[in-house]
């Protein structure tokens, strides 16, 4: 195949990536509305809070690892306008509640059964979260659970709660 074709394929591809439907970094987060364990969840109530915003199921190993560092994340920053907000991609929700109780959730939990929301998210791992700032842009997202991840989103978080 010639160069110059090669070039326009990689090129074009490019584009189709860079003009997907996820959401990206600096982009509104899009707003949701879903049921929740303690009522409805929605997204435009958290407005004027920073937000990590986790999608996970009870399938995911990663997610049992975030749990207990999310409610770290919810008890150090909360005072400082921080809220997690964790919503769950289970079609049956007995798999989320036993989960839930083997891995306690001290914050806002959602449930997204139908997938709706993480298809306007544009979801291709487990777990995804975003860090959405006070005005309610999305500044970082993340696929998967790792401590670079963790730590990249802890000085993120610092940041934004302390109005930087």
């Amino acid at each position: 195949m010639p160069r110059r074709t090669i070039s326009a394929i990689l090129i074009l591809g490019l584009l189709l990536l860079l003009c997907s439907t996820a959401v990206t970094a600096a982009e509104k987060a899009r707003r949701f509305r879903l049921p929740g364990t303690t009522g409805v969840v929605d997204l435009a109530a958290f407005r004027g809070k920073v937000v990590y915003l986790d999608f996970w199921a009870s399938w995911c190993v990663p997610c049992r690892k975030s749990f207990p560092w999310m409610n770290m994340l919810q008890a150090r920053y909360r005072e400082k306008g921080f809220e997690v907000i964790a919503i769950s991609l289970d079609e049956s929700p007995g798999d989320a509640t036993v989960f839930l109780r083997k891995y306690p959730a001290a914050f806002t939990v959602a449930f997204d059964r139908r997938g709706k929301v993480a298809e306007a998210y544009g979801l291709k791992v487990m777990p995804t979260s975003y860090i959405i700032d006070r005005r309610g842009f999305i500044v970082k997202s993340y696929e998967g659970f790792s401590s670079a991840n963790k730590r990249d989103a802890e000085a993120t978080i610092e940041r934004l709660v302390n109005g930087r």
